[in-house]
């Protein structure tokens, strides 16, 4: 079977798994933090000046802010579903390396930055300080069955969301191009019309996936082949 056709089976499945657990909606702003951060991160390099992000219940979430227009408005346009995407996937980089603590003190990071420098509305900072108690209580669990349940959840969760937001962008993009977030800005600084630049991060989303659930795929079977081996010699 296609990489390609085992990437949007996951995603599938992994969206329709998590949104029947009745607490999964807590940890889709992750996505949404690493998202803005992504922006906020790439306007202080571009020497911009960042004001504040704000984080909402339904997941989305804004990040306001100042830079010079021009070519720097495309970057910075790029940053947002292009750093989700990609955090995503070092999620499960991290996982398939055994390197769980590392991808949480990353998570409890961003959390920890967001907090302290860029969100001010009280939605945005009452999350991240639940998320950062949640999550540091999650990383120093004496059990590990349930440290990677936790750990899988967040990263099965930032991947789906990391998909499913450039696909719910692209139909935006055809049906109010004026209105799809990053896309029209992107338009707007190009000239390029906003459905390419929802289909630009899409396939971003999509190479992304397509690297994480090969990693999750190939540490369970190099685990069970390292179980395998083990029986024969007993």
């Amino acid at each position: 079977m296609s990489r390609w056709i085992v990437t949007i089976l996951f995603v599938v499945g992994c969206a329709i798994l998590t949104n029947w657990l009745p607490f999964s909606s807590f940890f889709r702003n992750v996505d949404t933090m690493v998202h803005e951060l992504g922006h906020a991160v790439v306007t202080m390099l571009l020497s911009g000046k960042v004001l504040y992000i704000q984080l909402y219940s339904n997941h989305s979430g804004v990040t306001y802010s100042y830079i010079e227009s021009g070519w720097k408005t495309i970057p910075l346009g790029l940053s947002g579903y292009i750093t989700a995407s990609l955090f995503a996937a070092f999620l499960f980089v991290m996982y398939a390396k055994g390197k769980l603590r590392v991808g949480f003190v990353a998570m409890s990071l961003l959390a920890v930055v967001s907090l302290a420098f860029f969100v001010n509305n009280s939605f945005g900072v009452l999350w991240l300080i639940g998320f950062i108690i949640v999550n540091g209580i999650a990383m120093f669990l004496p059990y590990p069955s349930i440290r990677k349940f936790y750990y899988l959840l967040v990263a099965f969760i930032c991947l789906e969301e990391s998909v499913w937001g450039p696909i719910n962008l692209l139909m935006m993009s055809v049906m109010t191009p004026g209105q799809a977030g990053d896309a029209t800005g992107l338009s707007r600084s190009t000239g390029i019309p906003a459905i390419v630049w929802s289909i630009v991060f899409l396939l971003v989303a999509l190479f992304c996936a397509r690297k994480a659930i090969y990693a999750f795929i190939g540490n369970r079977r190099s685990r069970n082949a390292g179980s395998s081996r083990w029986e024969s010699q007993a």
